[in-house]
């Protein structure tokens, strides 16, 4: 269904909603969603730092016993 849109039928729904809505709906619409995004990879660096940390938490000492004298 949406294959045959193509770019003139994209421009038309996109004036379409500017009249429907407005600019300034639109600007505020985006802006929230920018916010989304932004705080959506925040999440997502987050969890990938704290599994990151607790993995080196977890990770054993493959050291051997005489060597850890040494040191």
């Amino acid at each position: 269904m949406l294959n045959n849109i193509g770019l003139p039928g994209l421009l038309l729904i996109a004036v379409v909603v500017l009249v429907l809505f407005g600019r300034g709906k639109i600007s505020s619409l985006m802006g929230e969603v920018g916010k989304g995004i932004t705080a959506f990879k925040k999440g997502v660096k987050d969890s990938t730092d704290e599994l990151e940390n607790q993995a080196a938490d977890e990770a054993k000492d493959v050291t051997p016993e005489d060597e850890k004298d040494k040191v």
